[in-house]
C-alpha cells in the first residue's frame, strides 16, 4: 500500500493541462485562464469625480467663496472649456473633471444661487477626485494564466474591455459503474441489486470541479463488457470506474484493463475509506479505479479526482485545503491507514470550530456522507484523542 500523498503525486505527474479555446466573457466564469488578461484601456481613461458636486480650483474654494458656474458636465458628457479663476462646473458621480479643476465641492457642502455657487465648507485638492488609470493601466496584467476565474475576475475582464478570453479546455471525464449488481437510477433492479449512485454523485462533482462529464451504461462482471465499454473512453482525458478494482474473482476491471493494454500504476492506499484505489493509464487516457462503495467512491473523488480537475484544467492540482478544527468526540488510536472521518462541524461558545464525528462510519452509509459538514483527517498510527483535542478537517 502507498500513502495518500504519493498516490495523489503519482497521479497528477502523469496529467498535462488540456489545450486552450476562446470562449465568451459570459461562459467564463470557473473557467481556468490559459493566457494573461491584459487590460486593453485605461481605467478610469480620465481624472473623474467620485461625487455629486462642483469641479472648481482649489485654491478658489476657500470657506464662503462665490464662484461662477459656467456649465455642466454629466457623466458622458466632458465640459469642452477651461475652469479659470473664479468658475465651477456643475458635475456627478463619473464625470471627467474638466481642465483646469483641481477639487471637488460636495453638494452638500454648496448652496447655488442663480448662476453662482456659494462654498460652505473649504475644499481639499484632489479629494474626491479618481485619477486616471487608478485601479488599472492599458497594458497592465491583470489577472495571470492559470486562475480559475470567480465571478469579481469576470467583472474584471470586462472592465478591462475583453469580450472574449483564452481557457483552457473544460475536461472531458468519462465515468463507468461496474457490477452485475448494479443498476442506474430509474432502471429496472436486478435480484439481489442495487441502484448505483456512484456516476452521478461523481458526475456532479466533476461538474462542480470544473470538468464535462459522460456517464457510460453500467458495465457487467464480463472482461470482455468492461472492454467494450472502456473504448468508449478514446479522446476522453480521464476514465474513471467504480468498483471491481480489486483482486476477488468478481473485481474484473483490473485484469481486463491490464489485458487491453493498461500500465498499471498501483492498486492499493493506506486509507479509509478508499483503499482499493487503482491508478494507470490506457494509451494517452489517464485511467482512475475508485472504490465501489459509493461514501469510498466520493472521498477518494475528493482527495484525488478533483485535484486531478484541476491540472488537466491548468492549476496545479493539490491536496483539498484544511482547516483547524476541535474535537467534539474522542476517538480511539488509529491502524496503519489514514482515515476519513465523516463529520458535523458546529461553533463552541468562544467561537471555535468543533467537528464531531458520526458513531457510525460504514462506507456504505451514503446518508451520512450528504449530511456531513467535514471530513476528520487522521494520520496512521495516530494515537487516541480526547473531546477538545485539535484536528484538521476538509470542508464539504
Amino acid at each position: 500500500m502507498i500513502s495518500v500523498v504519493e498516490a495523489r503525486a503519482r497521479i497528477l505527474a502523469g496529467l498535462a493541462p488540456t489545450p486552450p479555446e476562446t470562449i465568451g466573457l459570459e461562459q467564463a466564469w470557473g473557467r481556468t485562464t490559459a493566457a494573461p488578461v491584459i487590460a486593453r484601456l485605461t481605467q478610469p481613461p480620465a481624472d473623474v469625480s467620485a461625487m455629486d458636486g462642483y469641479a472648481l480650483r482649489a485654491v478658489d474654494g476657500t470657506l464662503h467663496a462665490s464662484l461662477r458656474v459656467i456649465g455642466s458636465a454629466p457623466a458622458g458628457h466632458p465640459f469642452a472649456g477651461t475652469i479659470g479663476p473664479g468658475e465651477a462646473v456643475r458635475i456627478f458621480t463619473g464625470s471627467v473633471i474638466p481642465p483646469g479643476a483641481d477639487a471637488i465641492l460636495l453638494q452638500e457642502d454648496a448652496e447655488r444661487r442663480g448662476d453662482c455657487v456659494l462654498v460652505c465648507e473649504a475644499v481639499v485638492r484632489n479629494r474626491h477626485i479618481r485619477a486616471a488609470g487608478q485601479d488599472f493601466a492599458r497594458g497592465d496584467t491583470l489577472i495571470p494564466p492559470g486562475r480559475r476565474l470567480t465571478a469579481r475576475d469576470v467583472g474584471l475582464a470586462a472592465a478591462a474591455n475583453h469580450p472574449w478570453l483564452t481557457v483552457h479546455r473544460r475536461p472531458r471525464i468519462v465515468l463507468l459503474a461496474t457490477g452485475d449488481e448494479i443498476a442506474l437510477p430509474g432502471e429496472p433492479i436486478p435480484p439481489g441489486g442495487i441502484v448505483s449512485s456512484n456516476s452521478h454523485g461523481l458526475a456532479a462533482l466533476v461538474r462542480e470541479a470544473g470538468g464535462e462529464p459522460t456517464i457510460l451504461p453500467v458495465a457487467t462482471d464480463d472482461r470482455s463488457a468492461i472492454v467494450e465499454a472502456v473504448e468508449a473512453a478514446v479522446g476522453a482525458d480521464m476514465l474513471v470506474t467504480t468498483g471491481g478494482a480489486s483482486v476477488g474473482e468478481h473485481d474484473l476491471v483490473q485484469a481486463a484493463l491490464v489485458e487491453h493494454g493498461m500500465e498499471l500504476d498501483f492498486w492499493k492506499i493506506a486509507m479509509r475509506p478508499g483503499k482499493p484505489l487503482m491508478h494507470g493509464r490506457l494509451g494517452r487516457v489517464s485511467m482512475l479505479g475508485l472504490p465501489g462503495n459509493p461514501v469510498s467512491s466520493l472521498v477518494c473523488a475528493i482527495l484525488f479526482l478533483v485535484p486531478a480537475l484541476a491540472r488537466l484544467s491548468g492549476r496545479p492540482g493539490e491536496a483539498p485545503p484544511t482547516v483547524r478544527a476541535k474535537l467534539g468526540a474522542p476517538l480511539g488510536a488509529n491502524d496503519v491507514r489514514a482515515d476519513f472521518l465523516r463529520a458535523t462541524l458546529t461553533l463552541d461558545d468562544a467561537g471555535e470550530l468543533v467537528a464531531t464525528p458520526f458513531p457510525r462510519q460504514d462506507s456504505a452509509m451514503l446518508r451520512l456522507l450528504a449530511q456531513a459538514d467535514a471530513l476528520i483527517l487522521r494520520a496512521p498510527h495516530a494515537l487516541p484523542a480526547a473531546a477538545g483535542a485539535p484536528v484538521e478537517v476538509i470542508r464539504l
